[in-house]
């Protein structure tokens, strides 16, 4: 597998994140790649909030909801899939796969030993971190979810927007990537959407940004169809864990009839926080929704 890695003087200047990941090159399946991961907090604390984050951006997209988390006395791990952020960059598009990315979120729950998980997901954060539960070993770590503007992606369309989206992606092979996030948040400083792109160089390194939109499952023959099934069960069926959920209220690819019959599929799942002048990347809304999934998912 032939990889990039982005030098690390690219992210020497991040505009409200402080955090040093740590590295990891030792997951099984994934030799010769190493990952980077925030991980702040105590090791032994009451839960684990698990931020994941989409397409195409990184850990980076949390700084908002980060400090919150921890103020509560939580530990915080937020990773950056392979071919996102400072983890390593495998630059075959077809290296990249539903289960090459899945695995990993696997493989580094258990090198980490977490336990108590809160999921924290959004876009690919959720078409991956959703099914973690088809895996038994996963869901006995889990205790709650924080969902935002994602899918569960069971073979079927998915909506008009998202399918004008992977139109216009497979036109970018060079996707302007701070560009394409502060249209989905008109709020970015410039140093902000300069953050967005510092993970990429050139189009060389964005393999993974191309990948991405290809591999949503909106077909049943498609990698992740089996377990986005089994996911969709467990959530409906089997869950008891607290839920929360926040939307972009002017996200045109997850809009907010679809993330209404996403919340209808999440057992015990509560009316969403809908932030209406916000985009897909609702994150950068993240201090005020990340003080209300507190309450809610501490309510007696």
């Amino acid at each position: 597998m032939d990889v990039v890695r982005t030098p690390e003087d690219r992210f020497s200047r991040l505009d409200g994140f402080p955090w040093t990941p740590t590295w990891l090159d030792d997951l099984p399946g994934f030799a010769g790649l190493r990952a980077a991961v925030v991980d702040e907090g105590p090791r032994n604390a009451d839960r684990t909030f698990l931020c994941l984050h989409g397409e195409p951006t990184w850990s980076y997209l949390y700084r908002k909801m980060i400090p919150v988390f921890l103020a509560s006395g939580a530990r915080v791990v937020a990773p950056d899939f392979f071919g996102f952020g400072r983890s390593d960059k495998p630059v075959n598009d077809d290296d990249y796969s539903f289960h090459f990315h899945r695995n990993f979120l696997l493989r580094l729950i258990e090198r980490l030993d977490l336990r108590r998980i809160v999921l924290v997901v959004q876009d690919w954060g959720g078409l991956l971190g959703l099914t973690l539960p088809a895996d038994e070993g996963a869901r006995a770590r889990i205790s709650g979810l924080v969902v935002m503007n994602t899918a569960l992606a069971v073979g079927e369309p998915l909506t008009p927007g998202f399918d004008a989206w992977r139109a216009y992606a497979a036109t970018q092979p060079d996707l302007a990537v701070g560009a394409l996030v502060r249209r989905g948040a008109n709020v970015l400083s410039d140093a902000e959407a300069a953050a967005y792109d510092a993970p990429f160089p050139d189009a060389q390194y964005k393999a993974g940004v191309r990948a991405f939109p290809r591999l949503v499952m909106t077909s049943p023959e498609m990698q992740g169809v089996p377990e986005s099934r089994a996911a969709r069960d467990f959530w409906a069926n089997r869950w008891h864990g607290r839920a929360f959920m926040a939307c972009g209220g002017a996200d045109p690819v997850f809009p907010l009839d679809h993330m209404e019959a996403l919340r209808r599929q999440i057992r015990g799942c509560p009316e969403p926080m809908v932030v209406p002048q916000a985009g897909h990347f609702v994150q950068e809304w993240g201090e005020p929704i990340a003080r209300r999934a507190l309450e809610v998912l501490s309510a007696p």
